[in-house]
């Protein structure tokens, strides 16, 4: 097998491991079979292109065609000419289904199903990949920048997988690159002979002591590439990952003694939960109380909000005590019944934080565990979660009455600064409508209520799951105007309006109650997923509202038994609910009486809902600008080296063999052994005969005697067809120039050669060649101005 052909094959081989890391993400493996195949076939059109051979433009516009006819034969059968020549109706064909899995991803959890609009995504990325491979490591002879887009596919699969067993894929992706490393090194060997590497320590060891040191060089590096990436971020203290569905594994501090938390917004993971077709149960949970309405599963709070969204703050995680620190603001005059809950979670559902019902008092759970108590939740510790997790939470049931939270006194001051930030960016309608909704109370807690009834009753508000709202503070301030929305935008609304009168305020992210199993286990499904607000009330401490109608349940403490007040009662509808039947079907099909909650509300969610989505269908044109903007500063740092192996290439390529071809290619070869020792900093001389600018380079370079006959070997050629009467053709000269090349490189140090590779000096040539041209251009413009002004000049 030729060099290239084994290059070709690692490519393949390298592209085809790193597609493995997007395995976990669906729940069909065929499509990676698809891949190999069609992979497999776009890799053997390069093979036979570059074999004729092409240039590098259109080897790889072959491989493009090829890669649009395969992918039209897959995808767009039906509406190809001949079904199999890409026409218009084949593109619009891609783009519905471009647009049909950019919608799937949104509404199913991980693992979605294979739809066609999801394999599309899975086979078309994989194969533009693969060509940007094959490109560079085989078209370019250039591995190390083919690292490149392989990062770039498994970067989007570990930020989209659920992290389970991620070091597997993240050492198949690696194999995959050392093993294309490997190959292009071997090639070299193949072409340039032993790498010269200092004399021989013993007798015998020459030969093999040249041939081994690139392969053992290529070990070690990549060796030491995979103890950084494996073991540096274990000693990082930080949380990374999903909500409702991980997003990769969390890491503390190593010894668990200390270390913070941080978190993404967890709400994205929210969103994808609420929009999955098929409730899938999550938990099974078993209580010792009777009521299970209020049996709702804290997971985290987000208790920051930028402008942007709410988010977890980074706090300080630390051991699990074996009895958690009393509930912060919980006064001892407050009613509190202590529960037991047993909890098992699906063997699929593994996410960082612990589900639990608050405030926690205790847990009993295998495995490792962190607690923040602040936030009084528990995080896995080095890629810990919740697959498959069967724990028992000790908590307390807290039942203030209405009179205490009224008669609460004012908190702790540098609690109330925490809690009631909120930023500049904030519309002034949202601070406006809390105080006209709260006007008349004499306390916190009145106004709570009050803020609570304005939602879920007074108000207007109608909970749908079809809307678009916007992003950032003016989300708010849209949910406000057009009061429609989900949980989301209930708990988002009421935190921020509390805050601006003064409450402290966070929003809980977890699961509302599920639904009651003839066995006395209540099921939580991913519908069930839920968000609410949080209110301080000093002597009660943190205490659940429920703004949004139609979920969870109202807690009874803010039912008053006042005579005239306007707090609500649960046990009365809203006034924009209907108690009579609805004659049109509900808007989603796939909503049955089975899957309905019991409160009689559907609890399928919209993406488009959520407030960090834009209130557009054109979502996607900030990321796609983003990327495009990012690979053309790519191409843009990448150009001089790309350039450089583009006229290597074209210098040592294929010649014609005649005697009037010789003095063209031993000019092209020379030319490219003195650019090549200009890369490595020998300058080169153009007063200097062929001869001394070699001897020179042997001597600067400090080559052995195989390198240096090469250089002189190249140099005598260029004699030759320059003097010579009639110049004839020398073979081997190619060679010569890619053995030289290779000593030099050897003899210099690390930053010369990266140098020489990304930043090659004889680039300046390029500049050279544009001025040069300018010049000319100029200097005819000027030539041709007095023929232009002569007509003008003329009289009579």
């Amino acid at each position: 097998m030729s060099g290239r052909a084994r290059l070709a094959l690692c490519a393949w081989v390298a592209t085809l491991l790193t597609a493995s890391a997007m395995l976990p993400l669906v729940d069909d493996l065929s499509w990676l079979l698809q891949v190999a195949i069609l992979l497999g076939i776009q890799t053997i059109v390069g093979a036979g292109a570059r074999r004729v051979p092409l240039a590098w433009p259109l080897t790889v516009a072959a491989q493009l065609l090829v890669t649009l006819v395969l992918l039209t034969l897959v995808f767009a059968r039906e509406q190809a000419f001949f079904g199999l020549i890409p026409g218009p109706e084949t593109f619009q064909q891609f783009g519905t289904l471009l647009q049909t899995g950019t919608d799937d991803v949104g509404r199913y959890a991980i693992p979605a199903p294979l739809s066609d609009g999801i394999r599309l995504m899975l086979v078309g990325g994989a194969l533009l990949i693969g060509l940007a491979v094959d490109t560079l490591a085989v078209t370019f002879r250039s591995a190390a920048p083919a690292g490149l887009p392989l990062l770039a596919l498994y970067s989007v699969a570990a930020g989209l997988s659920d992290g389970s067993g991620g070091w597997v894929w993240f050492l198949l992706a690696a194999a995959g690159y050392l093993m294309l490393l490997l190959a292009e090194g071997r090639d070299r060997l193949s072409q340039w002979g032993r790498v010269f590497g200092g004399g021989p320590r013993a007798p015998g060891e020459q030969s093999a002591g040249g041939a081994i040191a690139p392969v053992r060089t290529g070990w070690r590096i990549g060796a030491a590439a995979l103890g950084v990436a494996l073991f540096v971020p274990l000693a990082l203290p930080s949380l990374d990952g999903g909500l409702l569905s991980a997003a990769g594994s969390g890491v503390g501090s190593g010894s668990g003694g200390g270390g913070t938390i941080s978190a993404v917004n967890p709400l994205v993971s929210l969103r994808d939960s609420l929009n999955v077709d098929e409730d899938r149960q999550v938990m099974s949970v078993r209580n010792s109380s009777e009521d299970t309405q209020d049996l709702y599963l804290r997971i985290v709070a987000l208790d920051t909000f930028d402008g942007t969204a709410w988010k977890p703050s980074q706090r300080h995680i630390e051991d699990v005590p074996k009895t958690f620190p009393n509930p912060l603001g919980l006064g001892a005059d407050v009613r509190r019944t202590e529960i037991t809950t047993t909890i098992a979670a699906a063997d699929w559902y593994a996410q960082d934080w612990l589900p639990m019902p608050y405030p926690a008092t205790g847990v009993k759970i295998d495995g490792s565990w962190r607690f923040e108590p602040v936030g009084r939740t528990l995080v896995g510790d080095h890629g810990q979660n919740t697959r498959g997790a069967r724990y028992t939470v000790t908590s307390l049931d807290v039942q203030p009455t209405a009179e205490q939270l009224a008669e609460a006194p004012k908190p702790d001051p540098a609690l109330v600064r925490e809690f009631t930030q909120v930023p500049e960016s904030l519309p002034a309608i949202v601070a406006r409508t809390a105080r006209e909704v709260t006007a008349g109370s004499v306390n916190s807690y009145e106004q709570a209520v009050k803020l609570q009834d304005y939602f879920a009753v007074s108000g207007g508000f109608r909970y749908d799951t079809q809307v678009q709202v916007g992003s950032g503070s003016n989300a708010i301030a849209r949910f406000l105007r057009d009061k429609e929305g989900f949980c989301v935008h209930f708990s988002f609304a009421m935190a921020s309006m509390a805050r601006t009168l003064g409450i402290p305020a966070r929003v809980a992210v977890g699961f509302a109650p599920g639904t009651p199993q003839p066995d006395g286990t209540v099921s939580v499904g991913l519908r069930d997923a839920h968000a609410w607000p949080e209110l301080y009330f000093e002597g009660v401490g943190w205490t659940r509202f429920e703004p949004t109608p139609t979920r969870g349940s109202v807690p009874e403490y803010t039912q008053s038994q006042t005579p005239g007040s306007d707090i609500p009662n649960p046990d009365v509808p809203s006034r924009n609910a209907s108690v009579a039947p609805s004659d049109s079907a509900s808007a989603s099909e796939t909503c049955t009486a089975a899957q309905r909650r019991l409160d009689g509300g559907c609890a399928s969610e919209s993406a488009e809902a959520a407030l960090d989505q834009n209130d557009d269908s054109d979502w996607w044109l900030a990321p796609l600008g983003w990327t495009l903007g990012a690979l053309a500063l790519l191409a843009l740092l990448l150009s001089p080296m790309l350039w450089r192996l583009r006229i290597r290439a074209v210098r040592l390529g294929a010649h014609g063999r005649g005697d009037a071809d010789a003095t063209v290619h031993a000019l092209s070869v020379w030319q490219e052994l003195t650019d090549s020792a200009w890369d490595f900093g020998i300058s080169p001389e153009e007063s200097q005969t062929p001869r001394k600018a070699a001897a020179r380079i042997v001597r600067l370079g400090r080559l052995d005697p195989s390198a240096a006959d090469a250089v002189h070997r190249v140099a005598d050629a260029v004699e030759q067809v320059l003097y010579a009467p009639r110049p004839r053709p020398t073979a081997g000269l190619a060679e010569d120039v890619r053995r030289a090349t290779e000593a030099l490189r050897t003899t210099v140090g690390r930053g010369t050669k990266l140098r020489a590779m990304f930043v090659p000096r004889s680039t300046i040539r390029v500049v050279w060649a544009v001025s040069a041209g300018w010049a000319e251009l100029s200097a005819r413009a000027l030539a041709a101005r007095p023929a232009l002004r002569k007509p003008w000049g003329q009289h009579g």
